[in-house]
């Protein structure tokens, strides 16, 4: 019962965590990067389907990826999907193909990057501190109905504050790794 209540717990940290490094891989670094791409949905005979499953998603050059869609029709959905993006990037479409060019990012904007990445970061170690804060209450509240002993309420504690220890680190590690990128030397 137990070990039940933790995974709970726990699964929330872990999805936390994934939403963050989500978030960090459709960062514009600089460098092309085909996760930028994952939000974007392209009108599909009357649906909304993602961009990568339209066409052929390749990175021919660090800084431009080529769409080849599946069909020449397309072209224009997906460049005018591309246009009204949050992306900041105007496509090319040369009658076959979409090309996007990702210019060099000037210092004040990896900078700013920096300070959003920090900021995320920061943002999913609060959540991760609310979701040990909401356990802990869940463990005292069973212990004075019974449902749980003293001890069985300080090992789920300690426990809970270890796996929050470790996801702190996996939160740390992403925001270095993260900056580095941005940040080159």
């Amino acid at each position: 019962m137990l070990a039940e209540e933790l995974k709970v717990y726990e699964d929330k940290m872990e999805k936390s965590l994934n939403v963050l490094l989500d978030e960090y891989g459709s960062i514009r670094a600089g460098r092309a990067n085909p996760h930028v791409l994952d939000k974007i949905k392209v009108d599909y005979y009357g649906t909304m389907t993602p961009l990568q499953q339209v066409g052929n998603v390749s990175v021919p050059e660090a800084r431009m990826i080529v769409i080849q869609p599946w069909e020449k029709s397309l072209l224009k959905k997906i460049e005018k999907a591309i246009q009204t993006s949050d992306l900041g990037i105007n496509p090319t479409n040369d009658g076959s193909v979409i090309r996007l060019v990702f210019p060099e990012l000037t210092e004040e904007r990896r900078k700013q990057l920096a300070k959003d990445v920090k900021k995320k970061g920061d943002g999913t170690k609060v959540a991760m501190r609310n979701i040990r804060r909401d356990a802990n209450e869940a463990f005292k509240k069973q212990e004075k109905s019974g449902e749980m002993s003293e001890d069985d309420r300080k090992l789920a504690e300690e426990t809970l504050q270890n796996r929050t220890d470790n996801i702190s680190e996996l939160v740390e590690r992403a925001i270095e790794a993260t900056t580095t990128v941005l940040m080159p030397v």
